[in-house]
């Protein structure tokens, strides 16, 4: 019989050996993304004060259709990149949260970069 990994305890591995290594502070906050398997979530965060300082979410009312796609993944990157650039951020460090740079987690990076932020 085949044993698999735990995926899940696997990405908190990542994500704890990231977040070792990455914090935001108030000139080059944190955009940490949260991927589950029907929404995507983002923050824009100041790890000094610990405050989030923008964020999106296809949980949003605003946010229409189904979140759990690279097309709703675009959608939040735009969306925080205009929230970000009107609160005058313009550089963030990038918390990909354990997730591998793929797929969602890229279109969403590549959107955001598209928008205005510099990371």
């Amino acid at each position: 019989m085949v044993s698999r990994k735990d995926s899940k305890a696997q990405r908190l591995k990542r994500h704890k050996r990231i977040r070792a290594k990455i914090s935001g502070t108030p000139e080059r906050p944190r955009l940490c993304v949260y991927r589950s398997l029907q929404n995507i979530q983002v923050q824009v965060i100041d790890d000094t004060k610990g405050v989030t300082l923008v964020s999106a979410s296809t949980l949003e009312k605003a946010f229409a259709g189904y979140g759990g796609n690279k097309e709703a993944a675009r959608q939040i990157g735009k969306t925080i990149a205009e929230r970000a650039l009107e609160k005058g951020i313009t550089e963030v460090v990038f918390d990909r949260g354990g997730n591998l740079y793929h797929g969602r987690v890229k279109e969403l990076a590549e959107a955001a970069r598209e928008g205005g932020l510099k990371f």
